[in-house]
């Protein structure tokens, strides 16, 4: 789905990855970044956010949080991230990165609070008291008060499935007063997920039910005496609808698509991010008629329902801008060690042919390589190494 949209947008991007390519200079199977680009739409961001006084959490699980991403955001003036668990908090913390925000997609297993709070995150949801008295314990260790947000729900609330959880509106008066009794902890503020969701049918970004949980939930405390609390409310956040969630009352965001122009809005409607990351891929062989790509990051984020696939595939730019091909990709059931490509009767497709996939990336949850890449908006292309999906840079092609 996204594939038209970074030709159309980012052309140079796509020419410049098929000619290091093709030059062997980046393996089959990587998460291929512009930094350039990433680092633009991150200042476009901040500047939107900063007319609200919004606090800005990079969200990198997507793009592998490695250190070359991370030091492009902090110079955007991103300083801080969202780990969405403590496998990310860990390499983007070792990266340079602060922990803005910890424990809201995923909590903090017991027996890792302690290397949590080592990290000194600046804020720490939790779903339960039983989570806040892990928060505190490892507080007290570290000497340290640790502002919580509370994550709050609703039954009319939306959730992904699997991602359920939280505090019932109607207790969230008493878990305050629970946090707040607890040696080293301050709650601060309340958050839910996803506060924006894309509508297909109508193409647009829309609040979720989750987003007036919140403003019940402000107005609760207002009612208790606590006012100016911080309310987190991230969701497919672009610069297109930072006002929409001010207008709520979110005083904290944390894009993650947005940073590489990939969210669902920016499929259908021109937004002022660029796209940055694209998924490179190889021909690797010929069975019974058709050509094999590799595979290994083949993971698409199925925000759009199911559809035709396509690459572009060639050994030089202008071949594959002539050469859209659609794409069969293994079912998520099944280990993606190759797409199978359809080319049609006159396309001319060889082995070692580049292949370029544009579609919404998850690295963190696959096995591909995340390469970045600084310089090649200005035409001076300049690899900043090869890293796996655990923020660590390895040797290529040499180990």
């Amino acid at each position: 789905m996204f594939l038209d949209s970074l030709v159309r947008k980012n052309k140079k991007f796509v020419e410049t990855v098929i000619k290091l390519h093709q030059a062997k200079k980046i393996p089959a199977n990587s998460y291929v970044l512009d930094l350039d680009t990433i680092h633009d739409n991150a200042t476009l961001i901040i500047k939107e956010a900063s007319k609200y006084g919004m606090k800005v959490f990079a969200m990198t699980k997507q793009l592998g949080r490695n250190g070359a991403l991370i030091e492009t955001l902090i110079d955007a003036g991103i300083d801080s991230c969202v780990a969405v668990d403590m496998a990310g908090a860990r390499p983007s913390y070792m990266s340079g990165f602060k922990i803005g925000h910890i424990g809201h997609l995923v909590q903090v297993p017991s027996a890792e609070a302690l290397a949590a709070a080592k990290m000194a995150p600046e804020y720490w949801t939790v779903f339960s008291k039983e989570k806040a008295i892990e928060a505190s314990l490892a507080s007290v260790e570290v000497s340290r008060e640790q502002k919580i947000l509370v994550r709050v729900c609703e039954d009319s609330n939306t959730f992904y499935k699997g991602h359920g959880g939280g505090i019932a509106v109607d207790d969230l008066p008493d878990m305050v007063e629970f946090i707040n009794e607890l040696d080293q902890l301050k709650f601060v503020g309340i958050t839910t997920f996803p506060a924006l969701l894309f509508d297909n049918d109508k193409g647009e970004v829309l609040p979720t039910d989750n987003l007036a949980t919140l403003k019940k939930c402000q107005r609760i405390l207002s009612d208790m005496g606590i006012d100016n609390i911080e309310i987190n409310a991230p969701g497919t956040t672009s610069s297109e609808v930072i006002k929409i969630l001010a207008d709520a009352g979110a005083t904290q965001i944390e894009p993650g698509h947005g940073l590489t122009g990939t969210t669902p809005l920016h499929c259908v409607k021109d937004l002022p991010e660029q796209p940055a990351v694209l998924y490179l891929s190889e021909v690797s062989h010929e069975f019974e008629g058709r050509q094999y790509c590799f595979g290994g990051g083949l993971y698409i984020d199925p925000v759009f329902p199911k559809y035709d696939v396509k690459v572009l595939v060639g050994s030089d730019s202008e071949t594959a801008f002539a050469q859209k091909v659609s794409c069969e990709i293994p079912p998520s059931n099944a280990i993606d060690y190759y797409g199978m490509l359809k080319p049609e009767k006159n396309m001319n497709i060889k082995q070692g042919d580049t292949v370029i996939f544009g579609f919404r990336v998850q690295a963190f949850v696959t096995r591909g390589y995340v390469v970045p890449v600084k310089g090649i908006q200005s035409g001076n292309p300049e690899i900043k190494g090869v890293w796996n999906i655990e923020g660590r840079r390895i040797g290529w092609p040499e180990w």
